[in-house]
């Protein structure tokens, strides 16, 4: 006699009606975000820690999730930020040596839903052909769901676009950092410049392993909030000022970010930009940005420096891109997907002024896009020595 099959006891409805059925992992409860999904082969502890994946839920081409565990060392923010994740496989025991806990007993600890046992392939068709769609994930151990109370609040959710969510995961208090990039055995490396530059971050949602790098190029880093002032950044006499990366809609983020930005560029400060502080800065010079049908995610992005032909694997996690037919005079189109041909960077003519779409300090190539950071680094140090 043939065994009964297990009881799902996982669901994610999306807002046009379509179910899928899985096992719930981590938390349990319910949650509505936009489902997007990432082409990465490793990195999902990252990526879950990323405070540009607010309000997404994240389903990965990738069907090994979860196998390698999760160490405290490659959170990228203190708590997991994605709103939840669906996986093909569920996740087995981990099998790494930097492993110190189970990624099912993390997200549980951490408040996170997950879901396996899903065709990801099927749905991942169904984000690219239909674009990101709202949807809610529901784990309960018991099964029992409600199917069309469900799609109801996937339907009733409002979603991205007007939502300024850079406010909420930035940091509520300036704070340096000096910690530097992780070497053998597992140390992070500490600030050993004897004469460090002065950055000032704006934390719109940054990363660690950004924070890391500027301190890899010689940084004494001082993180500031999102809505930070020009009287708050300039207090700290900044020799150069960086826009992290953050989820949300640029331009909400932009009410309060863009006259500050608007003001430091008419102070010849050397400013670098990645991912939200790309179109933040792009937003300040006067260009727009716009909504994409399912974004960009993923470790393994070709993106075509324009000047030069070179061409870089990147790491992107956007949902907004900055519309180049509206970049002002001026202002030159550096960087290009070669995916879709939207625009991955600009820089500001005869200023040092520049920023990027994707994430060069993710290293996927691994060391593609380390010249951005040296590039930076430059442009501070010809300021400092009056060049």
């Amino acid at each position: 006699m043939t065994a009964p099959a297990a009881k799902p006891t996982a669901c994610l409805a999306l807002a046009d009606g379509t179910i899928f059925m899985g096992h719930g992992f981590g938390a349990t409860g319910e949650v509505v975000a936009e489902l997007v999904f990432n082409t990465a082969m490793t990195g999902y502890q990252e990526i879950m820690t990323d405070p540009s994946y607010a309000s997404q839920i994240v389903t990965f081409t990738f069907p090994h999730i979860g196998n390698t565990g999760v160490t405290e060392q490659d959170d990228e923010s203190a708590d997991p930020v994605a709103s939840g994740i669906v996986v093909k496989w569920d996740p087995t025991e981990p099998s790494n040596w930097r492993s110190t806990a189970r990624l099912q007993e993390w997200m549980q600890r951490r408040g996170r839903l997950g879901m396996g046992g899903v065709d990801t392939r099927r749905l991942t068709r169904a984000i690219r052909q239909q674009g990101s769609p709202h949807v809610v994930l529901a784990h309960d151990p018991a099964g029992e769901f409600d199917i069309p109370a469900l799609i109801a609040r996937a339907r009733a959710w409002k979603g991205l676009v007007g939502l300024d969510l850079a406010r909420e995961v930035s940091t509520r208090q300036s704070y340096r950092w000096q910690q530097g990039m992780w070497e053998w055995p597992g140390e992070f490396a500490p600030l050993t410049e004897p004469n460090p530059f002065k950055v000032v971050a704006i934390d719109y949602g940054a990363k660690r392993n950004i924070l890391r790098s500027l301190v890899a190029i010689g940084a004494d880093v001082t993180v500031l909030p999102a809505t930070a002032t020009t009287e708050d950044i300039l207090a700290h006499n900044p020799e150069g000022v960086f826009l992290s990366n953050g989820p949300g809609d640029p331009e909400a983020t932009g009410e309060y970010a863009v006259p500050m930005i608007r003001d430091l560029l008419d102070r010849d400060m050397p400013i670098f930009g990645v991912c939200l502080g790309h179109q933040m800065l792009a937003l300040a010079l006067g260009a727009r940005t716009v909504k994409m049908s399912h974004g960009h995610h993923g470790a393994n992005h070709p993106v075509r420096e324009t000047k030069t032909g070179k061409v870089e694997i990147t790491s992107m996690n956007h949902g907004f891109a900055v519309d180049s037919q509206t970049l002002p005079e001026g202002v030159a189109e550096t960087h290009v997907s070669l995916f879709d041909g939207s625009n991955c960077g600009l820089a500001v003519t005869g200023r040092p002024v520049f920023s990027v779409q994707y994430h060069p300090e993710a290293s996927p190539g691994p060391q593609d896009s380390n010249y951005l950071f040296a590039r930076f680094a430059s442009a501070m140090r010809e300021r400092r020595d009056g060049v």
